[in-house]
């Protein structure tokens, strides 16, 4: 007869990491029905499990809180979209890779873009400055990557601004739709995604035509 294996007993640093995920957890599941200003760091707390007094071990505010959800909602986003990138594609392919992979991380992670969606414009200044600069990271990327192509080489920066913003744009405002409660179904969605790919399409061939303005 064998010994039952040992189970090593939970660290001090698991368990701080443990409590931290279940706030944000927590957060996540309240910011489901509403916007963060109204958060209520009483029912946050109760729904972790912890007292109210002990989120401030983990958060020095509840802002520093939706700062570490923004974090979390743009971190893999941004590295996949950047290994889409990768290779100098052809606009056409660059465009199905970066539909595809914004698809597949929405679906994963509906309850992070969802909050997004809503603090984009929300109330919390903090963070309306943090998803603002997410997004110009994503454009100014996206700028350095369509000085590159043979399409675009006669493009001053200021048509590579605009052309990148168009995209960027054009990319939140549908994944706003796509994580919407509206959009469950799973035909809903490849509609949606769908119609994304063909605007981002469309999009290219406007470009195409365009007589750049230099500068």
């Amino acid at each position: 007869m064998t010994d039952k294996a040992t189970v090593a007993p939970e660290s001090r640093q698991e368990r701080k990491e443990r409590t931290r995920r279940a706030i944000l957890d927590a957060a996540l599941d309240q910011l489901a029905e509403t916007g963060f200003g109204a958060l209520s760091l009483r029912q946050l707390t109760k729904a972790a499990g912890i007292v109210p007094t002990a989120f401030y071990r983990h958060f020095a505010t509840l802002d520093e809180l939706g700062l570490t959800l923004v974090d979390e909602s743009f971190v893999t986003l941004r590295g996949l979209i950047r290994e889409v990138r990768s290779g100098d594609p052809a606009p056409e392919t660059l465009i199905d890779r970066s539909v595809d992979v914004l698809a597949v991380q929405l679906e994963e992670h509906k309850a992070h873009f969802r909050f997004i969606g809503r603090e984009r414009h929300g109330g919390s200044a903090a963070l309306r400055g943090a998803i603002r600069h997410e997004l110009d990271l994503f454009e100014r990327e996206l700028v350095t990557d369509l000085a590159r192509m043979p399409e675009l080489e006669r493009w001053g920066a200021a048509d590579l601004h605009v052309l990148a913003s168009l995209f960027v744009d054009l990319m939140v405002a549908a994944a706003a739709e796509i994580v919407s409660p509206s959009a469950e179904q799973a035909a809903v969605r490849r509609e949606l995604v769908d119609n994304l790919r063909n605007q981002a399409r469309m999009i290219v061939v406007g470009a195409a035509g365009w007589e750049p303005l230099g500068g």
